[in-house]
């Protein structure tokens, strides 16, 4: 996972630093507003969050689900 610094003019984002990405490379872009801080990496920890155990069971059970399709039933 990386980060960037990037603005947005209205139809695309630009970078205000170099990317080191791939050519059409897929990217998940969350929108943070700006503080004018620099947020250190280990801040930026704060902006995410996690499943609980039990939702994450949850979860797997539903795909287990997925995975039990017979070849005939489509």
């Amino acid at each position: 996972m990386d980060t960037i610094q990037a603005y947005y003019n209205g139809s695309v984002f630009v970078p205000i630093a170099p990317v080191k990405a791939h050519l059409n490379q897929p990217a998940l872009i969350t929108i943070l507003e700006d503080t004018n801080v620099t947020i250190s990496c280990n801040r930026l920890l704060e902006f995410f969050g996690a499943l609980s155990v039990e939702s994450y069971s949850e979860i797997i059970e539903a795909l287990k689900d997925t995975e039990r399709v017979d070849e005939n039933e489509w």
